[in-house]
């Protein structure tokens, strides 16, 4: 048995913009269970940057601890990774982005690592708006040591042991709207359809953009009584809108009928297409998101797709007005003005 992926590819594989075929965009052959929802989310990472002409070189992709966050192993082989700490990957990533704002930062994390531990830094990330797409593989248990309940699961919603959890849920897009994040979605690994579009839009938002993926653990909980099962997932979806992303450079050919859907323009020129399905649902009034999301708790759903977003966000750089070069560029000459300038703003300072 080997674990080595073959390099050899069909050469008639369809090619993007740049010339590549989906498989550069693959990794390393996965170690997760079989049929665990994480590698189709990886899946849906690969198609989404196979779509979007990503250039592997320009996306970094940086983690926690857990399950998810050995995913990043299974994609984007020729990007830039760092495994941080548990809990950590959000100041890793404003560390990088400071950095290196040319870059597309992609943070991968699970329930545990952001709704326990990495609470605190999943909050500051959103506050600062930072620019990044945060993807959470939620699955209301942990995974790496033998499924106890994490802080996402729900009420009564019983594990492989059969306990029912005493607990509340914490809420992570509830949490982000309340926090005024920009960008706001839950989707589902089981859902191809609507998570691709779904990660193209984030990469091309200007700041935070949280997608909540509820991501089934086929070991743990994936069982009767679990409310993150595949079966009870499928069962209780509600999607706020059919989603399309149109690219800037693409043609906009989706057609919806009158009063039923809403185009969203991004910075870049992109349009995120909706066609609503949700009632009394606008995305980008963060009042009506807040209130569609509560009537489907209240309703017993599970509410997916896009739920808010601002569409004149500003991004951290722009919050701090830093140099539109990267900060990991300037040197001595650009950091050290002389003695002259900085008699000129110490004068300017008294």
């Amino acid at each position: 048995m080997t674990y080595i992926k073959p390099t050899f590819r069909h050469p008639g594989l369809p090619k993007n913009a740049l010339g590549f075929a989906k498989s550069d965009y693959e990794g390393a052959i996965s170690t997760l269970c079989a049929g665990c929802g994480h590698d189709s989310i990886s899946g849906g990472i690969i198609q989404a940057c196979f779509e979007m002409n990503v250039e592997p070189h320009r996306l970094a992709k940086i983690s926690g601890i857990g399950c998810s966050s050995k995913t990043p192993t299974y994609f984007l082989r020729n990007s830039h990774g760092f495994n941080s700490v548990h809990g950590r990957m959000p100041s890793v990533t404003t560390g990088a982005n400071m950095a290196n704002r040319d870059l597309i930062y992609l943070g991968i994390s699970g329930d545990g690592d952001t709704a326990s531990i990495g609470m605190g830094q999943f909050v500051h990330a959103i506050r600062r708006n930072l620019n990044m797409v945060y993807i959470v593989m939620n699955n209301g248990c942990y995974g790496l040591t033998k499924g106890q309940d994490s802080a996402t699961a729900d009420l009564g919603s019983r594990t492989k042991p059969g306990k029912p959890n005493p607990f509340e849920a914490i809420d992570l897009v509830g949490m982000a709207l309340e926090l005024k994040a920009t960008f706001v979605a839950r989707s589902f690994s089981g859902d191809k359809t609507q998570l691709v579009p779904l990660i193209k839009a984030a990469m091309s938002h200007p700041g935070f953009a949280l997608i909540d993926v509820i991501s089934p653990c086929v070991t743990f909980n994936n069982n009767k009584g679990s409310t993150k099962s595949y079966d009870f997932v499928r069962d209780h979806i509600a999607a706020t809108s059919v989603l399309d992303f149109v690219p800037e450079q693409e043609e906009i050919t989706v057609e919806y009928e009158e009063g039923s859907s809403a185009d969203v323009a991004l910075h870049d020129g992109s349009v995120i297409a909706l066609r609503k399905l949700a009632p009394k649902w606008d995305p980008t009034d963060r009042y009506s998101a807040f209130l569609r999301l509560q009537k489907s708790k209240m309703d017993g759903e599970i509410l997916t797709g896009l739920i808010y977003i601002d569409p004149k966000s500003q991004e951290l750089h722009d919050l701090m007005n830093t140099t539109k070069r990267p900060l990991n560029t300037l040197r001595e000459d650009d950091l050290c003005p002389g003695s002259v300038k900085l008699e000129e703003i110490n004068v300017s300072m008294r």
